[in-house]
């Protein structure tokens, strides 16, 4: 076998981290050989309360950028404490002669290299390198985990965190289990390419030496068994492709500047103009990036936005003192309540500022079943006691509050001297929340204090979620 350089090798590969998932019922794996790999991590778990709560970390956003490596995936995975801890799961290599076994088989079939390139792991791929006794999916034990936190679980939830999320990259690409067992994509692709050109050549040159031998005209070796050329055709026929979309700008661009312009209408503010331009190349452009985004058919249209609503939009997108004075001073609101607002939007759009300035009483069959969930989600079914008043719980004992939006999302609320704050993006699992809420990835927010647009009631009147 002709072995490639380390210099050719793909190292690893580093995935940015994954945002959290909507709701706690959604499966960290859908493609068979992610499930694999979950269920290896999980026959192999002495602790099944360990892995709960590595599901809510890895739902909740903890784990950073996943580097996947030959033999390992690490990750920073944030915890308790305000500093992450560094997680690793180890997957044991496999030697040169299971490669060559392994490259073997998917050779032998074009229809193999195609799923690959489609992100798909073939089924009998997989049992015939089991088959062949190349442990090509890891089973029970298989994978090592460590982590820098002071916990002896095997593994801890940090690792286990790392772990769920692997199996979402997995699903996304193949080649990462193929990186994980010691060959990345480029290597393994120019092998295959190598090996098939060699076979072809094995093939031409038995041909040529049958008709030497018999003197008859040399004969193409048979095409391998497959479906007939004309329904295959018939039954994949597509419209040509379409050209190619126009290249998108790299940043907006701008309106010509105005401020020492002379305008032939009296009263028109040249600097509230040349940012209501700047405002209009800003939103075209987000809009050209969506539709030249690949899920461009799953964007909704954009919603109206009422005068106050479309004013912090504004200041958030031109966030600069003097915009953010001239924007309150118009709409009749202090400078901090304008900023409370701005950190709203950053976090959910008009519904984000509903939940900070509105309260509003939720079905009971609704807050009935979150509360449920969230018993089911947390460590031994003993979450924070809460006490709850409408749509906001407050954990008792802690500036920590979930609101429930109309949208159907939990947001995170911290209290800041006497100021609930939003706290993070929002999430329809409220374990997800509270869990990312009472253990905060940043410092909670301190500087400004604005009063706040509605009086907060305290937790003491609420009646206990439980």
């Amino acid at each position: 076998m002709t072995r490639h350089t380390r210099s050719h090798r793909e190292v690893a590969r580093t995935f940015e981290a994954l945002p959290p998932t909507k709701g706690s019922r959604a499966p960290f794996a859908e493609s068979w050989w992610g499930r694999e790999w979950l269920r290896a991590l999980e026959e192999s778990s002495l602790d099944s309360g360990r892995l709960q709560r590595g599901r809510t970390y890895a739902r909740g956003g903890a784990v950073g950028q996943v580097t996947v490596a030959q033999g390992s995936a690490a990750a920073s995975v944030q915890g308790s404490r305000r500093t992450p801890y560094r997680s690793t799961v180890r997957v044991e290599q496999l030697t040169d002669r299971q490669w060559d076994q392994l490259l073997d088989m998917i050779a032998e079939r074009a229809a193999n290299i195609a799923a690959l390139l489609d992100g798909e792991m073939p089924a009998g791929l997989a049992d015939d390198a089991v088959a062949a006794g190349v442990p090509l999916l890891p089973g029970p034990r298989d994978l090592d985990p460590e982590c820098s936190c002071p916990d002896w679980g095997y593994p801890c939830k940090h690792a286990a965190a790392l772990c769920y999320q692997v199996a979402r990259l997995l699903d996304r690409d193949p080649f990462v289990l193929l990186l994980l067992r010691g060959r990345g994509e480029r290597e393994l692709m120019d092998e295959l390419s190598r090996r098939n050109t060699a076979r072809a050549a094995a093939e031409a040159a038995e041909a040529a030496a049958y008709a030497a031998t018999t003197g008859t005209a040399p004969v193409a070796p048979p095409a391998p068994a497959g479906d007939p050329a004309g329904p295959a055709f018939a039954s994949h026929a597509e419209l040509p492709p379409l050209p190619a979309p126009p290249r998108l700008p790299e940043r907006p661009g701008r309106g010509p500047a105005l401020v020492d312009s002379a305008l032939p209408e009296p009263g028109v503010d040249p600097a509230a103009l040349e940012l209501l331009a700047a405002d209009a190349a800003t939103r075209a452009h987000h809009l050209l990036a969506g539709a030249l985004g690949e899920r461009h058919a799953d964007t909704a249209p954009p919603v109206p936005l009422s005068e106050w609503q479309d004013a912090v939009r504004l200041a958030v997108a031109h966030p600069t003192t003097e915009v953010l004075t001239r924007i309150s001073s118009n709409c009749g609101r202090t400078p901090g309540e304008l900023t409370l607002a701005t950190h709203a939007w950053r976090h959910g759009g008009a519904a984000s500022l509903d939940v900070l300035e509105n309260a509003w009483t939720p079905p009971t069959p609704r807050l009935e079943r979150d509360r449920k969930a969230l018993r089911a989600d947390w460590p031994d079914d003993k979450p924070p006691r809460l006490r709850a008043w409408r749509n906001r719980w407050t954990v008792e004992g802690r500036d920590a509050q979930l609101r429930l939006g109309q949208d159907g999302l939990w947001y995170p609320y911290t209290k800041s001297r006497g100021t609930w704050w939003p706290a993070g993006p929002p999430d329809a699992d409220p374990a997800v929340v509270l869990t990312a809420l009472l253990e905060p990835r940043r410092p909670a927010l301190g500087a400004q204090t604005p009063a706040t647009p509605e009086a907060d009631r305290p937790p003491r009147t609420g009646a206990p979620v439980w």
